[in-house]
């Protein structure tokens, strides 16, 4: 029993020195080597959890970096680069690092002129002393490049971490906040890494939009659709629900345009970057409700011939922007990747719509079997009856 509890004891100091060791690494100025590599500078990058060691010589313009990072998944990849031309991933010369086949580290070369073409090929500049290793769940990539721009103390650099790797083409990275923002400017020689400067405006735009969606396609939409489909079940709601029901679609959809306006802009704004089934869903959303709003004005008389033929298309077109318009907005939830309780928020306010629904459907069969159950007034002969004019006199057969 002494020897069993000697065990876990060592056990147990074993487990925190670890945990100790794994602390102190989190910051590029504990970090050390195998190498025994020693650079002027470092920094702890502001995305995915990255770090990147660097001297620069401004004699020769050349920079060694190191860069540490830990991929997405054991099998994944790493990759740093310098942007020559803009602040994106688009134009970037990158270096990736992953294990090979035969387990062990490798680096290659990626000139990244778009993003459908991601294969290895030379940088536009020259690079030299490439190596690559992993230890500890972390992988690190080490390489000396010499500088496009001859003289410049700062560089556009972005990072990147990856999941996997299929027949040795890179697999997509994730596209959440952090791997958007993985960019930044680099000053070589005050030893400053700053985060891009569109990042945080980006994510501001992407949560406006967001939320213009949510309220309109998400929320008034369907609340709409509730006060035209119950309300109108009972008399004294007449006209009310009608206006009720015009100013909430009118509003969701002047609502919805702004976000659909702002969907453009992050779009031209993510050259290479695509969302296609959100896209085209929201693109179908606008072009159903603007047909449906607009129809508005070519509404027929209720005693018009053509009046039944409207309202099979105008309730066929609201279902379809009601079931869409809920599909997009988790879809969008799902890109954004908010904070889970933001997810939850939205799926209790619609859950709740639902329920409200449900209860107005039960009450609205309940009305219209009563209704039906309710016998006509029989028709009556009565001299006195007929004169009053209150029931209608029988028509001779």
């Amino acid at each position: 029993m002494s020897s069993l509890r000697f065990s876990l004891l060592i056990l147990g100091l074993l487990q925190a020195v670890s945990l100790i060791s794994q602390s102190q690494s989190l910051t590029c100025t504990s970090q050390k080597f195998t190498n025994n590599k020693l650079y002027e500078y470092c920094a702890d990058l502001s995305q995915l959890s990255s770090y990147l060691h660097w001297t620069y010589d401004s004699s020769t313009s050349s920079l060694s970096v190191a860069f540490v990072a830990a991929p997405a998944k054991t099998d994944g990849w790493i990759s740093w680069a310098i942007n020559p031309t803009a602040t994106g991933m688009a134009g970037s010369q990158a270096l990736v690092a992953f294990k090979d086949s035969n387990g062990s580290m490798t680096v290659r070369t990626y000139n990244i002129s778009s993003y459908s073409s991601i294969v290895p090929s030379n940088l536009s500049f020259a690079v030299t002393e490439m190596a690559a290793d992993s230890s500890g769940g972390m992988m690190r990539i080490f390489a000396t490049v010499i500088l496009p721009e001859k003289g410049a103390t700062t560089v556009n650099q972005v990072w990147q971490v990856g999941p996997s790797l299929t027949d040795g083409v890179l697999d997509k990275h994730e596209f959440q906040p952090a791997n958007l923002n993985s960019k930044g400017t680099l000053d070589l020689l005050k030893g400053v890494s700053t985060a891009g400067t569109g990042g945080g405006s980006r994510t501001k735009k992407k949560n406006i939009h967001g939320i213009l969606n949510a309220v309109s396609w998400g929320i008034m939409f369907p609340i709409g659709a509730i006060i035209a489909r119950y309300l109108r079940t009972f008399p004294s709601a007449d006209p009310a629900w009608f206006y009720l029901h015009a100013f909430c679609q009118v509003s969701a959809y002047a609502i919805g345009v702004a976000g659909w306006g702002t969907g453009l802009k992050l779009g031209s704004e993510s050259k290479g970057v695509q969302y296609t089934a959100h896209r085209n869903i929201g693109i179908g959303l606008f072009c159903l409700a603007t047909v449906q709003v607009f129809a508005l004005f070519l509404r027929p008389q209720k005693d018009h011939k053509f009046r039944f033929y409207w309202n099979i298309y105008h309730h066929g077109i609201g279902y379809a922007i009601l079931i869409l318009g809920i599909l997009n907005v988790f879809k969008g939830l799902h890109i954004l990747g908010p904070e889970e309780k933001w997810k939850s928020a939205y799926i209790v306010v619609i859950s709740v719509l639902g329920g409200i629904a449900l209860l107005l459907e039960g009450i609205t069969w309940v009305v219209v079997l009563r209704g039906s159950l309710v016998s006509p007034p029989s028709p009556t002969t009565d001299t006195t009856t007929a004169k009053t004019g209150s029931v209608p006199l029988p028509r001779d057969p």
